[in-house]
């Protein structure tokens, strides 16, 4: 009997706890949510009966929110989420009036966190023909798609010309429109959605728009600029997919017609990663032509597809004019052979007996200078400049070096200045350091400095530890004319060829130690530098080395690589490639040849 009792107890107890937490947590915080809704009401009926001005009219609806009843003193005390010290949404509650078979309806509703009024506060829901997000390329047209249907969970299926729009977009400027599409549903419970618009800037339909109709810039434009992987390249034109051909603006190096496609390897590899995905690996012009048929417009053969490659003569004569953009300063290979031993190179003008010719044929193992072609995809979005040499097309393929950081976080291409001489970023070794060249021929209190061989010597190798080569001059005279502080004594790498150099037949190499040194003929930008605003071109020694009797490598003033045994005396100027320290950090500037990196 006992132990009956005590079970009946417990289970009293029990329930007893169980009805607790039933009104401590569900019955008494509703009947409070309750009482206060019905506060909310009478405090929204006693807005409009002294307020009759705002009673609507026909179907209309008004709305009154507790904040304004708050604000106005029609409700004293602080409605409060159950057991807490937080406000109901003064934004989201509010007491409607709708006039129904001619009597005024009050609705309200009250938001208190978990707890809300049941009535109908949720606006129609808007779909939208086509996607929420469109990107449009400036310049083109863009159609709003409209609304596909409006539904609101009360009143069902609402005409679509019910709907409100809002938002006008403008496809000549780039920038990011929302066009705001509203609807009510009877209560006046508004839903809205919006469409965002982004115009962008597309790289081919800028293009297109610039050539209005043509197929490639002509002549010598000052618009069809753009910068990638930190290099400057000039836009020639669309192909048949509205992708965009690009051409570099000078020469990067000198080689050999032979190996322009192992050579073209290298180059590709010095390209950023986000440069590499936006090409498009296309067929380029290479027929064989003769002298007689320099004049070509057309093209009759074609390479497999390439990443990269270099311009023919199709694409030279179709820019037309003497002068055009795609003749260089320089002398550089074109895509054309004219037989197994001989290609044609071009120039902006020949000089002598050439003075005439559109392109001359030359040995196929002869170095001239290489100007990359490739293609990118059309669609590629410009994000900054105008198209112009100091303001060109960039497309967030690099960001730029923080004051603060180290310059071998930088890339290929990139312009450093250490306050005397402007150099350029041929490749960030393993060990840390930056390998630079710089971008003139080294001067001393306005004079250019030269080397000139002498008459007892008959191989004109380099050699930083022979007083008679240019290498101990470098290393030994130059660097008194050359700020050294950021740079390190460091190994390099002395290419020796039989006779002739050619990229790639290398027979020994030579290692040395030395602060600054001669370009590689075949390394990045070791070609002639042309396009630097304000200074000549000059004639500079090269690393590359023959075993052959009186054979050097050096460049002449015209930006050809000697080719020729060299007399006793032969004289060149002097351009330098120095390491950089690991530790060298970035003070300023942009990385570019306008706003180089400052370092010092």
């Amino acid at each position: 009997m006992k132990g009956k009792l005590t079970k009946r107890i417990k289970l009293l107890i029990t329930l007893a706890i169980i009805g607790g937490f039933v009104w401590f947590l569900v019955l008494s915080p509703m009947i409070t949510f309750r009482q206060n809704e019905k506060a909310l009401e009478e405090a929204g009926k006693r807005y409009f009966e002294l307020n009759t001005n705002e009673l609507p009219t026909g179907t209309r609806v008004k709305t009154v929110t507790l904040k304004t009843l708050y604000h106005k003193s029609y409700i004293e005390k602080d409605l409060f989420i159950p057991y807490s010290k937080k406000n109901c949404s003064v934004e989201n509650s509010w007491v409607k009036v709708k006039r129904d078979n001619g009597e005024f309806k009050y609705y309200s509703y009250l938001d208190c966190g978990v707890l809300s009024s049941s009535i109908d506060h949720k606006g129609p829901e808007i779909k939208l023909n086509g996607e929420n997000e469109v990107t449009v390329g400036k310049g083109e047209s863009f159609t709003d798609p409209g609304v596909k249907s409006v539904v609101d969970n009360a009143d069902g299926k609402l005409d679509i010309e019910s709907v409100t729009i809002k938002g006008d977009v403008d496809t000549s400027k780039v920038g990011t429109y929302e066009i705001k599409y509203s609807a009510l549903d009877s209560l006046s419970n508004k839903g809205v959605v919006t469409r965002v618009v982004k115009v962008v800037q597309k790289l081919n339909s800028t293009v297109k728009s610039e050539l209005n109709g043509s197929s490639n810039y002509v002549g010598e434009p000052n618009n069809n600029y753009v910068r990638l992987s930190n290099m400057l390249y000039r836009i020639y034109g669309l192909d048949e997919k509205n992708n965009v051909i690009l051409v570099q603006d000078e020469d990067v190096a000198n080689v050999n017609y032979s190996k322009i496609d192992d050579w073209l390897e290298y180059y590709y590899e010095h390209l950023n990663d986000k440069t590499k995905k936006m090409i498009v690996e296309s067929k380029y012009c290479n027929m064989t032509v003769s002298d007689t048929t320099l004049d070509i417009t057309s093209c009759s053969s074609y390479t497999d597809k390439k990443k990269i490659y270099v311009p023919s003569i199709v694409e030279v004569n179709k820019a037309e004019g003497n002068g055009n953009f795609m003749k260089p300063n320089t002398m550089s290979w074109l895509a054309n052979s004219k037989s197994e031993k001989e290609a044609y190179i071009i120039r902006n003008h020949f000089n002598g007996e050439d003075a005439d010719k559109v392109s001359i044929s030359m040995p196929i193992i002869n170095n001239y200078g290489i100007r990359p072609m490739m293609t990118v995809k059309g669609d590629t979005l410009i994000e900054g400049g105008i198209g112009t040499r100091s303001d060109p097309y960039t497309f967030g393929d690099t960001k730029r070096g923080k004051g603060g950081s180290l310059v071998n976080e930088r890339g290929t291409g990139e312009y450093i200045s250490d306050g005397t001489t402007l150099w350029r970023i041929i490749d960030v070794l393993n060990d840390g350091t930056t390998k630079v060249i710089s971008c003139y021929t080294v001067t001393a209190v306005g004079e250019r400095i030269e080397f000139a061989t002498d008459d007892s010597s008959t191989k004109i190798e380099y050699n930083p530890k022979n007083k008679k080569s240019v290498g101990y001059f470098i290393n030994n005279t130059v660097s008194r004319y050359v700020d050294t502080t950021n740079l390190v004594n460091h190994e390099i790498q002395v290419p020796i060829y039989k006779k002739d150099f050619i990229y790639g037949e290398e027979i020994d190499t030579k290692t040395y130690k030395a602060v600054l040194s001669a370009p590689n003929m075949y390394e990045m930008f070791s070609a002639q530098t042309n396009n630097l605003t304000g200074h000549a071109s000059h004639s500079y020694w090269l690393i590359n080395t023959s075993k052959y009797d009186y054979v050097g490598a050096a460049i002449f003033d015209v930006g050809v690589p000697v080719d020729i045994q060299l007399l006793p005396y032969s004289s060149f100027g002097i351009r330098v490639v120095g390491y950089l320290k690991s530790t060298a950090v970035i003070r300023s500037g942009n990385g570019t040849f306008e706003s180089p990196y400052l370092i010092k």
